[in-house]
């Protein structure tokens, strides 16, 4: 098995997909071994990405597919509980996550694109067994 480039970072996205204080763009990675999604999306002109997971209760965050900032697109929200977060820095602001905020996922933004560069914690998805079956389409 040849392993990508990790150094180079892993294409996440184009840099046209991140508008300002708009939609997130997701993708799934291993994290300590069990395979959770990330976002990045852009605030105040950079890209930032966090592990899509509320530090309450560990629940995905986004309240609409891609959707992580509240109605005035001032914060992270978490729509099951509420928690409120910084887009610059993951810090929780306001709600029961306390003093944890979102786990940072590193991801740099160059040449019209955005990459994300894996970690001792955080991980690519393995590739699919060729072995196995393709899972059936969705009626």
């Amino acid at each position: 098995m040849v392993e990508p480039a990790l150094d180079e970072g892993l294409w996440v996205c184009d840099s046209a997909a991140l508008v300002e204080r708009g939609k997130g763009v997701q993708w799934e990675l291993l994290y300590c071994g069990r395979e959770e999604r990330a976002f990045a999306l852009r605030f105040d002109g950079q890209v930032v990405a966090y592990l899509n997971r509320c530090a309450h209760v560990p629940t995905e965050l986004d309240w609409q597919p891609d959707e992580f900032l509240d109605s005035d697109k001032r914060y992270i929200l978490c729509a099951v509980h509420g928690a409120v977060y910084s887009p610059s820095t993951g810090a929780c602001v306001m709600g029961r996550c306390g003093r944890a905020g979102l786990i940072p996922v590193t991801v740099t933004e160059a040449n019209g694109q955005v990459r994300w560069y894996p970690s001792q914690h955080q991980r690519p998805l393995p590739p699919p067994d060729p072995s196995e079956p393709p899972p059936a389409p969705l009626p």
